[in-house]
């Protein structure tokens, strides 16, 4: 499904214009001008899943950020703006095929952290009301207690329940579902399928992060999937070899000046992948 055609970034002509007439000289940075057009990246034509590919310093979180700030889709963490990013942001133009639906959204590195980060509070937070709840069995299954009243009733069910289920089982039963089953890589995959639904346009800015290679596989296959079957629009930067073999995703190698369409196989972190295998091949 293709719900954003095209997207264009101004030329080094357009932002020169701008930042002349601002007549502004107290700032040595208009970032995010001058990041995209040093690589004369002007234009941006979509397929279901197009990847912006390069170094550190290349562009692609820019361009991300630019596009969802563009097309005002949700994000969940708040992100630095510059001075001059409204107004870079007034100078690009894009085109849809149809309307963006409304629960796209752009995905940063800084969502899945915060997501973890969630999760790890609130381990704590069990493993607090876990000590109480050992300590609550101790002192209910020794205690003597006889019940007198309705007011009782509660105490009571509690002290049955410690004298017939051993110390696991009774915090089990006291304490809610602990979430530390899952490792933070698989905490990280499954924020990327809660957020990821059906009829979509999603940026996904280098979602390997926290993945092991097995996680960035699946991840993988399951965009691939969303993009074929079920109506999803992906642009997702990123170095990985498994996201960057997702089949039929068109690629931008940001690294060229200008930037050009490359196939996966092509590009440079791909190669030094192969070279290495191959190096140590004999040690497999």
């Amino acid at each position: 499904m293709i719900y954003l055609d095209y997207f264009t970034f101004p030329d080094a002509d357009k932002e020169t214009s701008f930042i002349y007439t601002i007549l502004r000289t107290c700032y040595d940075s208009f970032y995010p001008f001058k990041i995209l057009s040093a690589h004369y990246f002007e234009r941006i034509d979509f397929e279901p899943v197009t990847i912006l590919y390069g170094g550190n310093g290349s562009g692609k979180s820019t361009a991300l950020n630019v596009i969802a700030e563009k097309l005002q889709i949700q994000r969940d963490s708040i992100y630095n703006k510059s001075n001059f990013f409204p107004d870079y942001v007034n100078l690009c133009r894009y085109n849809l095929e149809t309307k963006i639906p409304a629960n796209s959204r752009i995905i940063t590195s800084d969502d899945v952290f915060d997501y973890i980060l969630n999760i790890r509070t609130l381990n704590e937070g069990i493993d607090q009301k876990r000590e109480e709840i050992f300590q609550e069995y101790i002192d209910v299954k020794h205690s003597e207690y006889q019940f007198k009243s309705l007011d009782d009733y509660e105490r009571l069910k509690k002290l049955n329940k410690a004298r017939n289920k051993t110390q696991s089982k009774f915090v089990r039963s006291e304490l809610i579902d602990n979430v530390r089953e899952y490792s933070n890589g698989e905490s990280a995959y499954m924020y990327f399928t809660q957020k990821i639904d059906e009829d979509g346009l999603y940026i996904l800015d280098e979602p390997e992060n926290s993945l092991s290679p097995k996680r960035q596989m699946e991840l993988a296959e399951y965009i691939f999937n969303a993009a074929r079957f079920f109506g999803c629009q992906f642009i997702i930067s990123t170095h990985s070899p498994f996201l960057l073999a997702i089949p039929n995703a068109k690629i931008y190698d940001l690294d060229q000046n200008p930037v050009d369409i490359k196939r996966w196989t092509e590009l440079e972190n791909v190669r030094i992948y192969r070279e290495f295998f191959k190096l140590h091949d004999n040690e497999f």
